[in-house]
């Protein structure tokens, strides 16, 4: 167990973070006391403190019947946001994204522990994800044409994944991660209504800021469910891997079992770059994660502008595989989530 720091102490401490591990999400992220310095420690202007600032959110949510995705990010001169739902017993995809020029009508909480995180067009959209402490729970509710939804997931039994480290030579990443807690709530399209409690909806939240690489690249992989077989059958599971962010002295790789985190080490994805709807091969702690994920589908962002460079890649699908704790498999045969290639010159 990795020694763990004070999540009740602010982030940044005589214009430094604190880097590594936190014993609960931070609720004071003060971003704005960072001294910004290029690398020969000349202190850099305003404008580019304010402009390398980088801030996205994910709420994600998983079943037999549905899988859906909601990102929220804050570029500075742009806000974007995407949503997506699919139908598994349809095989009907349903997807929308927009985008807000210097994030006009977009409202960012600072932390996951209280505020409001809001993306509102007029008569277009509106996505609110909303943060609680007391009792801790996260709630997604979006409204446009076709859809609406409202997901909480309580997060009162769960260990959040909470770690900060450095990135590039002056930078730094924090990121508060949760998976594996069963959604409440409803998601209507198209006139269609599913109850996520009665579809065994599990869910998972991404929090993340900082002063990233401007290019830079990740994998990412995630899954949340009620586990189907084997020796821990019936107990609530989620899953976190990535490569490329993170991975400077910590890792934020892990997985919960009923609510506890347990920490694994760093990930490695096998994948065709060029076709990733094809089969992904997942692997960590020295074999001890071994993991095959079958794509059913996939939400593409691709931008190519002068500020803004980006191809993602967020598949959802289906795991198969286990990881081994203690001589115990954990069986993920069935669990549903998703998988992530991102590159961004942001």
């Amino acid at each position: 167990m990795p020694q763990l720091l004070d999540a009740q102490t602010p982030l940044i401490i005589n214009g430094q973070p604190r880097f590594g591990y936190f014993d609960d999400a931070l609720s004071h992220i003060n971003s704005q006391d960072f001294v910004y310095e290029t690398p020969f420690g000349n202190q850099r202007p305003n404008w580019q403190k304010w402009l390398n600032l980088k801030e996205f959110q994910y709420f994600g949510g998983m079943s037999n019947n549905l899988i859906f995705g909601c990102a929220i990010a804050h570029l500075r001169y742009v806000a974007i946001a995407f949503v997506y739902v699919y139908d598994i017993q349809k095989r009907d995809l349903w997807s929308k994204s927009w985008r807000s020029p210097l994030g006009v009508g977009f409202n960012l909480s600072n932390n996951s522990i209280n505020g409001e995180t809001q993306f509102k067009i007029p008569a277009i959209v509106d996505i609110k994800l909303s943060y609680q402490d007391h009792p801790r729970q996260k709630t997604l509710m979006i409204k446009c044409k076709d859809l609406h939804i409202e997901a909480r997931m309580d997060e009162s039994q769960l260990q959040p994944m909470s770690i900060c480290t450095q990135t590039a030579y002056n930078g730094w990443t924090y990121t508060a991660k949760s998976a594996g807690q069963p959604l409440y709530g409803f998601v209507e399209l198209k006139k269609q209504h599913f109850d996520l409690e009665k579809i065994k909806a599990y869910g998972s939240l991404d929090f993340s800021t900082g002063y990233m690489r401007r290019e830079t690249w990740w994998n990412w992989a995630c899954s949340a469910g009620e586990i189907q077989q084997g020796h821990f059958k019936g107990q609530a599971f989620g899953l976190n891997l990535s490569t490329g962010v993170n991975e400077t002295s910590f890792s934020e790789n892990c997985f919960w079992l009923n609510g506890t985190r347990y920490h694994l080490n760093h990930a490695q994805f096998s994948f065709d770059r060029k076709d990733t709807l094809k089969p992904w091969q997942i692997t960590a702690n020295g074999g001890q994660v071994q993991l095959a994920f079958e794509p059913m589908g996939m939400h593409r962002e691709k931008v190519k502008a002068v500020y803004l460079n980006t191809h993602f890649r967020q598949m959802f699908g289906e795991f198969s595989g286990c990881i081994i704790v203690d001589g115990q498999q954990i069986c993920l045969d069935g669990l549903k989530g998703f998988v992530e290639d991102q590159y961004i010159m942001w």
